[in-house]
């Protein structure tokens, strides 16, 4: 009982990619993508459940199908037996970054012009049984060679031998298996981010009802040779449901609250996190919206000669006044976006922005965005307007409101030193902070 196989659709539900499924019936898999299609043609606004449930053509045979999104494209994997879901959707993502890092950008025409390389991957990555097996991507390179114009020149050519590299050792030959043996390079370097996601629900009368900061630590590691990394942090004491790369040492972390590792080469996520505040107080947010949204008929309002003709077919009309206000005293928000789902009767929009902000109305998912590119600190900004409905309004009770702030973390969490052990050399180490934040304010 394991993973069936892999599925990768197009923007248009087709399929482009597909593991063998060699032993399951050759209608198996189109069942898993007749089951998808359809799903996400009865949704409303294109969002199903992760696990479907997939009637089988054999008696007491169903399966189910787990899916994720990434861009365009559809990731499906059929599953049948006894199988943790989680299991399943750590491989896709697993295997969605091994495709960031072998092709970049993952689209349709990446995929295509890169066929033997995705295929090459699947079967690296998921053994016969459905299992996962080499997933680290420093070894994949070493027996899977990434794409290049070089390499695809010389494989039409018939010599493709000559395109590959001269490698340091067999595959598999370094004892670590997340890092290659005989790295080099000119400049020594390793750096970090720390990238949080706030979490929150605010009530009617401003106050945090629920407050949540996921973080983790991304790192990227151009170091030579095989460092062994001693890394102190700042502001771990509220930090929970810890999860580490296999390359740090648990024990450690959790004796001293250390992380003491030797680093894969290139990109990877060192650690990821749950901020819970030390005070009984809610997380401040760093932002404060007044809305004041009316509900009227149409036959009551005085309308000027421009919004008469809009205003004939309609039967009601709402009046929208927002106020934002950063609460931040030293840097600026940055990339603010508030949404309000205006309901099904919503015809047509007209709203006054101020301080260089914008606003846009999509009459598909009837949702009104206001777009403030940045606000500097304790700045203001309003938007006004009316909403004009067929019938009576009936616009969501929520605002929700997204933005990004840079250098900035909201559990403080600070690198103070890194020790290096294993190499002569001094490294070079950057670090930089970012959050972004994602609030449900109800008016």
């Amino acid at each position: 009982m394991a993973i069936d196989g892999l599925i990768i659709l197009d923007p248009f539900g087709h399929p482009i990619i597909q593991s063998g499924f060699r032993s399951s019936p050759p209608a198996y898999p189109l069942l898993h993508i007749d089951a998808f299609n359809a799903a996400l043609e009865k949704s409303a606004r294109g969002s199903i459940d992760p696990v479907l449930f997939v009637h089988s053509l054999e008696y007491d045979a169903s399966s189910v199908c787990c899916h994720v999104k990434h861009g365009d494209l559809r990731f499906l994997c059929p599953v049948t037996g006894d199988v943790d879901p989680l299991y399943v959707f750590a491989f896709m993502k697993t295997f969605i970054d091994i495709l960031s890092e072998y092709l970049g950008n993952i689209s349709s025409e990446t995929l295509k012009e890169n066929f033997d390389v995705v295929y090459q991957l699947l079967e690296e990555t998921l053994d016969a049984g459905g299992h996962p097996s080499t997933t680290f991507p420093n070894a994949l390179r070493d027996i899977v060679l990434p794409p290049s114009m070089l390499h695809k020149m010389l494989s039409v050519a018939g010599v493709a031998a000559l395109a590959a590299p001269i490698a340091h050792g067999q595959p598999f030959s370094s004892p670590i298996p997340w890092r290659k043996m005989g790295v080099r390079y000119n400049n020594n370097e390793i750096y970090f981010d720390i990238a949080e996601t706030l979490k929150a629900t605010v009530n009617k009368n401003g106050a945090a009802s629920t407050t949540a900061v996921w973080g983790r630590v991304d790192s990227n590691c151009k170091l030579s040779g095989t460092p062994d990394l001693l890394l102190n942090l700042a502001g771990v004491q509220n930090l929970n449901d810890c999860s580490f790369h296999p390359c740090v040492r648990i024990q450690r972390w959790t004796r001293d609250k250390q992380l003491s590792f030797v680093p894969p080469d290139g990109r990877f996520t060192l650690m990821e996190y749950r901020y819970t505040s030390g005070s009984v107080q809610q997380i401040v947010i760093p932002l404060q919206i007044k809305a004041n949204v009316k509900l009227e008929e149409s036959s009551s309002m005085a309308l000027s000669s421009t919004d008469f003709q809009a205003l004939r077919s309609c039967s009601s009309l709402g009046t929208i006044d927002i106020t934002l206000v950063s609460r931040l005293t030293t840097r600026s928000l940055d990339n603010v976006v508030a949404q309000l789902y205006l309901g099904e009767s919503a015809t047509g929009v007209n709203m006054v922005a101020t301080n260089n902000s914008s606003w846009s109305f999509d009459s598909k998912t009837k949702t009104l965005s206001w777009h403030i590119k940045s606000a500097p600190a304790s700045s203001s900004f309003n938007l006004r307007g009316t909403v004009l409905s067929q019938k009576y309004l009936r616009p969501s009770r929520a605002f929700r409101v997204t933005f990004d702030i840079n250098q900035h973390n909201f559990s403080a969490l600070k690198v103070e030193q890194l020790k290096m052990t294993g190499e002569l050399y001094k490294p070079f180490k950057g670090v930089r902070g970012r959050s972004v934040g994602d609030v449900e304010w109800r008016w």
